[in-house]
Parts: structure tokens; C-alpha cells; sequence
């Protein structure tokens, strides 16, 4: 049957339809992404603003239109962490649904988490063994932790890319000092949960996913997307390490003029490049693998296999 997946992020929504049956492996059949930026809508009360939902109920309208071009059979609709938090949540999620006739299941963060350590895990096999999986997102950092399908620990961090540039960056360049405060927090937030993973021993692979970290990879060397999904990318720590300040003296106009950084990601590399250290460092990971699927596939493979056991 052909699905979608509808994911309203921090940064984007995006369908994505795929072939899929249970047993088999997904197919990407076709993927449309608008860039809305909801984590960099609200307003100081914490509220998605009038504007910011009138552009999400387009954007969706536009979603849908082009899932009926597609022939999608079934579409599965879910948000992450710029409506789970914005405070008129319960607001923009009935708007949306008496609009569109979307109804949005607003994922967890330890949700999300879980469902991208099944999405890894399904990627890698079990041959991969006890896998970490790193996340991050534009409102989020997930961090999930395990051996079999289902992680033994799994957390979610305010460490989004896209919330803390928003936050913590508002120069262009940032300020020395800015950038310098930032890190401290990043790497306080992580210090936290890293007792909560090292208890079960070191990983026997560590994998990420995320936009953020993809272009990362590619700015260390990593082959091109276009190169296709079964080309194995990597990341390791003491290239990272030697980008972060590089980054942090660069306009917004300067990133985007490099390798894989596109336009409207390249004000919140810098951020998402502070949190992937932090994590590496902390977790002590001298390199770790890019993963091609995530959130979505995850969500893809849950709906599979309850079809599978139905």
C-alpha cells in the first residue's frame, strides 16, 4: 500500500509517501517539504501566533493535496516539539483539525526517541548490537540507548538546533561570549542523562540521524547525498572539534556557501554543531555512522508491524 507520513517538525513540514507492506522494506515514492520554522514562531508567552497557524493550516492544506496527487491510501499525521510545547497547543491542534480534518498525534519527546532507535535498529540490524542513537532536531536533542527493538533508555533534551540559535545566538557572527555560553549549557543539560546511559556499558555502535548531523558529516569529508543511501558516512569527533570554531567566526551567508549547508539551515549550524560535540564528547565517541532513516521511518515501521499483527 502506498503510506504518508506527515511530520510537522520545529523546522519543517514534510509528507513523505512511501511503498510499503509489512515484512518488506519501505520505498520512498515521492517527498514534499515546506520549511516553516514553528520553533522560531512563538510569541514571548511561549503560543504559536495567529500567522504562524494560518501558515501551518496551508502548509497542510498543500500536504494533503499533494498526498491525493501521490495516492496515498493511508496518511499518518504527527507533530514533534514546537506544537508539543508551544503553550496554545490544544489551540492549534483543534484549528488544524477543524480546517484540514488532520487530526495531529503529538509525539513525546521519549516517543520520538523510541521510535528513531527502531527506525536505526531496523537500518543496522541486529548485527549492529547495542546501539546509541543521537537525534537532533530544531526543537529537540533524543538520545536513545539499546540491544534489542525497543531502547533501554531514552531521553529528550530542549536542545533543538533551531530553539537554541533563537535563544543563545542572535549575533551574525555570534558573539565570543554567546557562543562561550552556550556550550557551557549544552554540555550541563547532556552531563545530566549521561549516568542514565552509561549504566548499561559502552555501545557496540553509534549511529545518528537529523539534518544537522548529515551535514556535518558531509562537511568532514562524508560522500554526497547524491551518491545514494547505502554509501557509508561518518563523523568523528576530532573532525567536528576542529569545525566548531571555524563556524562560530562565520556569517550566516558564509555557511551556506559551503558543502551540503543549504540556506535555510545554515543559521542553526553553529548550535547544532555545539550540541553534536557535546554529545560525542560527553558519551565518549571518537566517531559514529549517519543513519538515512528516522523519525519517519519509525513511524512508517510501528504502522507496519500492528498491521502485520492485526
Amino acid at each position: 500500500m502506498r503510506l504518508g507520513v506527515l511530520d510537522v517538525g520545529s523546522n519543517t513540514v514534510h509528507l513523505l509517501v512511501v511503498d510499503a507492506h509489512p515484512g518488506a522494506r519501505p520505498l520512498p515514492a515521492h517527498s514534499h517539504k515546506t520549511e516553516l520554522r514553528l520553533a522560531q514562531l512563538l510569541d514571548e508567552g511561549g503560543a504559536i501566533g495567529s500567522d504562524g497557524v494560518d501558515r501551518l493550516v496551508a502548509v497542510i492544506h498543500e500536504a494533503l493535496r499533494a498526498a491525493e496527487d501521490k495516492g496515498v491510501e493511508d496518511l499518518l499525521p504527527f507533530a514533534t516539539s514546537a506544537v508539543r510545547e508551544a503553550g496554545n497547543a490544544d489551540d492549534v491542534l483543534a484549528r488544524v483539525q477543524a480546517e484540514t480534518g488532520v487530526e495531529l498525534q503529538v509525539l513525546s519527546g521519549e516517543e520520538e526517541a523510541r521510535l528513531t532507535f527502531l527506525a536505526a535498529r531496523r537500518w543496522f540490524g541486529w548485527s549492529a548490537g547495542k546501539l546509541l542513537v543521537l537525534d537532533i532536531g530544531g526543537g529537540s536533542l533524543e538520545i536513545a540507548y539499546g540491544i534489542d527493538e525497543e531502547p533501554d533508555a531514552a531521553v529528550s533534551l530542549p536542545l533543538g538546533a533551531g530553539r537554541l540559535t533563537a535563544a543563545w545566538l542572535p549575533g551574525d557572527p555570534p558573539g565570543p561570549e554567546d557562543v562561550r555560553a552556550l556550550r557551557r549549557h549544552v554540555r550541563a543539560e547532556i552531563a545530566r542523562t549521561v549516568g542514565e546511559f552509561s549504566r548499561f556499558g559502552a555501545p557496540d555502535h553509534v549511529v545518528a540521524t537529523s539534518k544537522t548531523f548529515k551535514q556535518l558529516a558531509r562537511l568532514a569529508g562524508a560522500p554526497r547525498s547524491t551518491e545514494g543511501l547505502y554509501v557509508q558516512r561518518e563523523l568523528k569527533r576530532e573532525s567536528l572539534e576542529s569545525w566548531v570554531p571555524r563556524l562560530s567566526g562565520m556569517t550566516n551567508d558564509e555557511r551556506s556557501e559551503l558543502p551540503g549547508v543549504s540556506d535555510g539551515r545554515a543559521g542553526q549550524l553553529l548550535a547544532g554543531a555545539l550540541v553534536a560535540e557535546g554529545a560525542m564528547d560527553l558519551f565518549d565517541v571518537e566517531r559514529l555512522e549517519i543513519c538515512p532513516w528516522a523519525l519517519r521511518e519509525g513511524v512508517i515501521l510501528r504502522r507496519l508491524d500492528h498491521m502485520d499483527s492485526a
